[in-house]
């Protein structure tokens, strides 16, 4: 049997000083995913595109902003499976912080987001989707395994 992974791009939006972050999340709806979660920007990597592209255009898509990708930080990825789950399930997350892009964060899919909001880093709503809350509380702790490079051919 084929073993396929299905790649998602994340966008920390951050603003603020070191001790005082905040990030941008919005409160999923309609999704069909943990509606009722507050998440980051994400989405799939769509089909000949690469998970740096695909965080650039989910920015533009959900919060309305242009981010320039060399802005984007890589922070760390996220093998996750369901065993024995539907092949969707069979995911690789690629998580990217930036504090610099251009526009002001606005709900830009309304079907989809019933909020969107600016939280303290260390004061996180519930509830939160978990492999991105897992990766926010890394992030404040300073214990991410960075992704140290990317390769895209």
């Amino acid at each position: 049997m084929a073993h396929s992974l299905v790649p998602a791009a994340y966008v920390l939006l951050l603003r603020g000083h070191p001790g005082a972050e905040e990030v941008l999340l919005h409160l999923r709806q309609n999704t069909g995913y943990r509606d009722g979660h507050w998440a980051l920007v994400a989405g799939h990597v769509e089909a000949g595109e690469t998970a740096r592209e695909a965080a650039v255009r989910e920015a533009a898509e959900e919060a309305g902003v242009v981010v320039d990708p060399v802005d984007l930080e890589p922070i760390t990825v996220v093998h996750r499976i369901e065993v024995g789950g539907p092949p969707v399930e069979q995911r690789v997350d690629f998580f990217f912080a930036t504090r610099r892009w251009s526009g002001a964060p606005s709900i830009r899919e309304p079907q989809k987001a019933a909020e969107q909001r600016w939280f303290s880093v260390r004061a996180l709503p519930e509830p939160g989707v978990p492999q991105e809350r897992l990766v926010l509380d890394a992030y404040v702790r300073g214990r991410l395994q960075p992704l140290l490079e990317t390769t895209e051919h």
